[in-house]
């Protein structure tokens, strides 16, 4: 077993330079620190939607207020269903349940581990208003198949991009898809301020009344107090949106390193006994790479966490991996569509990958080629070990 002292050394995060430092002076020298005083916020969004190649974006408080906001966008009201991937981060169906709606888990793929097309497609009804896939770790879901089954059924797509930021689906760009797509920019994200979100919106229409609804339902400019439909205080503020201007001016480079990495480190993963890295869908032409994530089949409870304290002790990033959203006590707070183990006969797939899921924080793959090495080296002696 590897020595429990040894500690390796990976790349901080989030990381920042003078960009940054220049962008906060820069927001501190405006009049306004608000989106209505100053510019900063007006300028990410810009750059943003040029960058994912759309033709709006919106930014927002957090990566939940962003979905949130799109399903209200979108339609979506107290009673309604919203299908959502049963492996996922809670807040793709939390921002769900709190508008009253009822979050409806699908399984997920076996090798991607994102939105399973099938499923989905067995549990629309009329009551459903929109189809949530979430591109996990930086994996797109099977757009090809949910841009149809969205067209059978009229149920329009939200993409879930909170771990995106910059992929590409057969050369197209998130933006590019012609469905709203939520980001998130938390302190672990490809591209953070800490906190913050922003919503890639496809038409004018859209965008008019997502803006109105993240600003209290006031028009742009408005000095009357004209609250023109429900809403919220969903803006970001001047600073967040200047360290974001310079975290989206590295993105690209980051995500070239990223996938250099990740094929080196998941072919030395992959040759652990036991070990299933995550697979990928080749029409993802680009890969962001929010974390690098494997399966253990069979791995109890007990051993995964064993698992993965041995790896922070050792100075890795890592993870268990997310529970089915309906085997978290708070998913039982909201609107339901049935009990857990009822849910969890419809969602095999998600249920091992659930109990079996381990992954690391995506700055181990902006590390040398021998950090890697060495990271494989203790995985595999930690793995033997259990």
């Amino acid at each position: 077993m590897p020595d429990s002292g040894e500690e390796m050394l990976f790349p901080s995060w989030p990381q920042h330079g003078e960009e940054e430092r220049t962008g906060l002076l820069r927001a501190l020298a405006q009049e306004g620190w608000w989106r209505n005083g100053g510019s900063e916020v007006e300028n990410f969004e810009r750059e943003f939607a040029g960058h994912h190649g759309a033709p709006y974006a919106l930014a927002t408080t957090n990566g939940t207020h962003a979905l949130e906001l799109a399903l209200e966008v979108m339609g979506v009201r107290a009673g309604d269903e919203v299908v959502v991937p049963a492996f996922t981060f809670i807040s793709s169906s939390l921002a769900v349940q709190r508008l009253g709606a009822v979050p409806v888990p699908a399984d997920v793929r076996p090798d991607t581990y994102c939105l399973d097309t099938e499923s989905a497609a067995a549990l629309v009804t009329p009551r459903t208003r929109a189809i949530m896939p979430v591109h996990m770790a930086g994996q797109f879901a099977d757009m090809d198949a949910l841009e149809k089954l969205s067209v059978d059924t009229g149920v329009p797509l939200l993409q879930d991009a909170a771990h995106a930021h910059g992929a590409q689906w057969q050369g197209r760009r998130v933006g590019e898809l012609g469905s709203i797509a939520a980001f998130s920019f938390q302190n672990g994200k490809l591209m953070t301020a800490g906190e913050g979100g922003a919503l890639l919106l496809p038409d004018e229409e859209s965008h008019r009344e997502a803006y109105l609804r993240h600003c209290c339902g006031r028009p742009p400019g408005d000095r009357l107090y004209a609250h023109l439909t429900q809403g919220s205080n969903y803006r970001m503020n001047e600073f967040s949106a200047s360290v974001l201007r310079a975290q989206l001016g590295r993105l690209e480079g980051q995500l070239e390193v990223r996938e250099q990495r990740w094929a080196h480190l998941r072919e030395a993963l992959a040759a652990i006994g036991g070990v299933v890295p995550q697979g990928r869908d080749e029409r993802g032409t680009l890969h962001a790479h929010y974390m690098a994530m494997v399966r253990l089949p069979g791995i109890t409870a007990q051993r995964r966490l064993a698992l993965v304290d041995g790896l922070v002790e050792r100075g890795v990033p890592a993870f268990v991996g997310f529970p089915p959203v309906y085997r978290t006590e708070g998913f039982r707070h909201g609107p339901v569509p049935g009990g857990t183990e009822e849910l969890a006969a419809h969602c095999p797939v998600a249920e091992e990958i659930g109990g079996d899921c381990v992954w690391l924080h995506h700055r181990v793959l902006l590390a040398d080629v021998p950090v890697l090495d060495r990271l494989a080296e203790v995985f595999a002696g930690l793995v033997r070990a259990l």
